[in-house]
């Protein structure tokens, strides 16, 4: 019998991991080289514009460094993870660099719509890569242990896929999660769908739109699991996953005060 997965160990960690990040991922690269090119790009266009005019439009660049910086200062107040702040900053940051090229030529503007569609088509945001407590399994191991019954009573199991952005901007909260909640009575795991495609109807999950799911198997049954089988995805919108959700939703508290009063 296939014996599950062990975590896998920490990797050692650069000296300063967001540097190497922006140095290594395509998609921060690509980005910072889009957003310093406007420089160089405000430079020759403006090479033969009036004063009056590069007046106008170092006003505008200030108003739009002012609502990002106010834009980004809210996110960060409401958002609990980093990927999605960053996911989040990406975006509006594309949306005032293409409303200040407007200013100078919608040539530029158009230039820069291109670049960023070629930048979401060769690369995607990195998600968080650490495990924390988590077991990586396949289905096959999943199946395993739970006929078994060797293990903690309660198996908390989180079905994800590189492909999705909801689960990229998510990434962390599980692994975070497991290292507070998991003990001897509820182990947490996850299984990776995108390799495993054809286990997507074993679990009842749609690659499009319900991912990431989470189940909870209390012995060999399913007992509880977000979103609901039934739950359909809305056009350009992602599920917005937090600790506090999932905590309410699957009662980790409650199991944890039931391991710890024992």
């Amino acid at each position: 019998m296939e014996a599950p997965s062990q975590q896998v160990t920490p990797r050692k960690q650069p000296p300063i991991p967001w540097l190497n990040s922006m140095a290594t991922e395509p998609f921060y690269l690509l980005h910072l080289l889009a957003f310093f090119s406007y420089f160089a790009a405000r430079r020759a266009a403006c090479h033969d514009l009036s004063a009056d005019f590069s007046h106008h439009l170092l006003r505008r660049e200030i108003q739009a460094v002012l609502a990002l910086s106010v834009l980004l200062a809210m996110k960060f107040v409401k958002e609990e993870n980093w990927e999605g702040f960053i996911a989040d900053g990406i975006f509006y940051a594309k949306g005032f660099l293409l409303a200040v090229c407007l200013v100078i030529d919608y040539r530029l503007s158009l230039c820069y719509l291109f670049a960023f569609i070629v930048i979401f088509v060769v690369s995607q945001q990195p998600p968080y890569d650490g495990l924390g407590s988590c077991t990586e399994l396949t289905p096959f191991q999943l199946e395993s242990i739970l006929a078994e019954g060797n293990t903690g009573r309660y198996w908390l199991i989180e079905l994800r896929a590189s492909t999705s952005l909801s689960w990229v901007r998510s990434s962390r909260v599980f692994a975070e999660l497991s290292n507070v909640y998991s003990n001897k009575n509820l182990s947490f795991g996850v299984i990776d769908l995108g390799r495993y495609p054809n286990a997507a109807s074993l679990f009842g999950v749609s690659l499009w739109g319900q991912i990431p799911t989470y189940i909870l198997f209390d012995k060999s049954v399913e007992a509880v699991r977000f979103p609901d089988i039934t739950f359909e995805a809305k056009p350009f919108a992602s599920l917005n996953i937090s600790k506090r959700l999932l905590c309410e939703h699957f009662e980790l508290d409650r199991h944890l005060v039931e391991y710890l009063s024992k």
